[in-house]
């Protein structure tokens, strides 16, 4: 006679009752707040960030030369493109798949972080005289950079775990194209852009703790060899996006004399490298938070 329970299950084929812990999507939370005050003080409140930033904005003409044209069309419709993608995919999924609940909050959060932006705009003072010639009017967080990184987690949230991985690459080189293409059109300075990926990661968290909660009937991993969706090398390459520019980072700060008077495209380089950083690595710490909770509930 076997002595050992058997996980209790619902009616419903996939459907697992267990509870996901709570703690890892609360201190992803934490660690996005941290990094979205960080980013503020070192950026806007100390000289050395100042001047990285808005060197970065100044070097960016020498892109926009080349390709402004192109990203300044993109630009254009980015606002009406990121809505349009997330409320396909997401009515679709909600529609297709009945996740009512799980749509209601991801669209919560994207809401929530849009929202955000603009209450942290409004609110924060113009940037301290530090001696480093820039414009005073404050421009952080990004509202573009927002948009398109929260469209992008809304589906993200919605998909099933065979989807997220490749979601999760898609989306995050959406938003750093993003995020890169206002530094290239001097719409925004990159800590602007970096601010508002840590706030739409915030929000992002917190709805997923939620919908891992409710939407356990179809929050089960099968496995990355199930579907190409889910492989790991999505997961590995977008880590390997994140890994790259911070070791070219590394190596032109300490390369770099800080100020650098002279540079005419290391500030610029060094701006884009903080975006696909912090992009791509929020990217992949978002694939592996959902991704590990669900394995650890299909295992229970």
């Amino acid at each position: 006679m076997n002595t050992h329970a058997a996980p209790h299950r619902s009616g419903r084929p996939g459907h697992i009752a267990a509870r996901v812990a709570a703690w890892p999507f609360l201190f992803a939370a934490i660690i996005s707040l941290a990094g979205l005050l960080l980013s503020y003080r070192f950026f806007v409140k100390t000289t050395t960030g100042q001047f990285m930033d808005e060197s970065a904005l100044v070097e960016a003409a020498v892109a926009r030369q080349r390709i402004g044209v192109q990203t300044a069309q993109a630009l254009d419709v980015l606002p009406l493109t990121s809505v349009v993608i997330a409320a396909v995919v997401v009515l679709f999924v909600t529609l297709a798949r009945r996740r009512w609940k799980e749509a209601g909050f991801a669209l919560l959060a994207m809401a929530a972080a849009n929202l955000s932006t603009q209450l942290i705009k409004a609110g924060l003072p113009d940037r301290p005289n530090l001696g480093v010639n820039t414009l005073a009017l404050n421009s952080l967080p990004s509202g573009h950079s927002t948009l398109a990184a929260s469209a992008a987690a809304a589906v993200f949230l919605v998909v099933s775990p065979r989807w997220r991985p490749a979601a999760a690459f898609v989306g995050g080189g959406y938003a750093v194209a993003a995020g890169v293409s206002t530094l290239i059109n001097q719409w925004h300075r990159p800590s602007d852009v970096l601010a508002a990926f840590f706030i739409v990661a915030f929000w992002t968290a917190l709805a997923a703790l939620v919908v891992m909660r409710t939407g356990s009937s179809w929050n089960v991993w099968l496995g990355s060899s199930m579907h190409w969706a889910s492989r790991r090398w999505w997961t590995a390459l977008t880590l390997l996006l994140a890994v790259l520019p911070a070791l070219l980072l590394a190596y032109m700060m300490t390369s770099v004399p800080m100020p650098n008077l002279d540079s005419t495209i290391s500030y610029f380089l060094m701006g884009v490298g903080q975006i696909m950083v912090v992009g791509y690595g929020l990217t992949c710490a978002g694939t592996l938070l959902l991704t590990l909770a669900v394995r650890r509930r299909h295992r229970r």
